[in-house]
C-alpha cells in the first residue's frame, strides 16, 4: 500500500498514524494511506519564511518562468501515472484529461508569462511621475514579492489543476507556498496530488540550489 508522505522542513515525512485509508474505486482495495496529524504548522512556516521565500525572491522573473516551463515539461513525460491513478478515484477519461492537462497547461501559461518581464527579480512599473517643478521630487512603482508563506487549503476534485494554477502564480511572483490537501474530503485523489507534489518539490529544490 502507498503512504502518503508530506514535504516538510525539507523532508518527507509521514504523519502520525493513519488518517485515512483511501481504497481504490473499482477493486476496493486498500489503495493509499494519509495522514497529517503531528504535523508542526508553525515550524513548516516558519520554515517556508526563512529558507523557501529568501531562495525564490533571489531568482529573476525570467528564471521563474523557465522553472515553471521545465516543472510543465517533466510532468507532461509523466503523466500517464496521473491518469492511472485518477482512473483508480472512479474518475471518466475526460475528467481525467481536464484535470491532468488543465493543470499542466497552467505551468505553461504562467511560464509564457515571463517574456512580459525583465531579467530582474523586480519589476517597474509605469513611467517616471515627477512629483515636483524642477524634478527634484520623483515617484514610480516598484512590484517585489511579498515576503511571507502563501497558504493553499486543496479541495477534492481537480487535485492536479486546482494545485498547479495556485502554485503557478506563486512561484512566478517569486512567493513561498504551503500546499495543504483539506481534511475533511481528503480522499483517493489526494494521493495524484502527492505524486505531483513529489515532482513539483524535486524540481523546485534541483533549480534553487542550482541557483544558489
Amino acid at each position: 500500500m502507498n503512504t502518503v508522505k508530506n514535504y516538510i522542513l525539507g523532508n518527507w515525512e509521514t504523519g502520525t498514524g493513519v488518517e485515512y485509508t483511501a481504497r481504490h474505486a473499482i477493486t476496493g482495495e486498500d489503495y493509499a494511506q494519509v495522514s497529517s496529524e503531528g504535523l508542526d504548522y508553525k515550524a513548516i512556516l516558519e520554515y517556508g519564511r526563512s529558507v523557501g521565500g529568501p531562495a525564490l525572491r533571489k531568482m529573476t522573473f525570467q528564471e521563474r518562468g523557465r522553472m515553471l516551463k521545465a516543472l510543465a515539461l517533466h510532468l507532461t513525460g509523466i503523466k500517464r501515472q496521473f491518469y492511472d491513478v485518477s482512473w483508480a478515484t472512479g474518475a471518466t477519461k475526460v475528467d481525467s484529461w481536464i484535470d491532468i492537462e488543465g493543470g499542466i497547461g497552467n505551468l505553461f501559461a504562467n511560464a509564457s508569462l515571463r517574456r512580459q518581464f525583465p531579467d530582474l527579480p523586480y519589476y517597474v512599473d509605469g513611467d517616471l511621475a515627477r512629483l515636483s517643478k524642477e524634478g527634484t521630487f520623483i515617484g514610480h512603482h516598484i512590484m517585489v514579492p511579498r515576503h511571507g508563506v502563501v497558504v493553499h487549503i486543496n479541495a477534492f476534485n481537480f487535485p492536479i489543476w486546482g494545485m498547479l494554477e495556485k502554485i503557478a502564480v506563486n512561484l512566478m511572483a517569486g512567493n513561498q507556498k504551503f500546499v495543504n490537501i483539506q481534511v475533511v474530503t481528503k480522499n483517493l485523489v489526494s494521493f495524484n496530488e502527492h505524486i505531483i507534489a513529489v515532482h513539483v518539490v524535486k524540481l523546485f529544490v534541483q533549480l534553487t540550489v542550482q541557483k544558489k
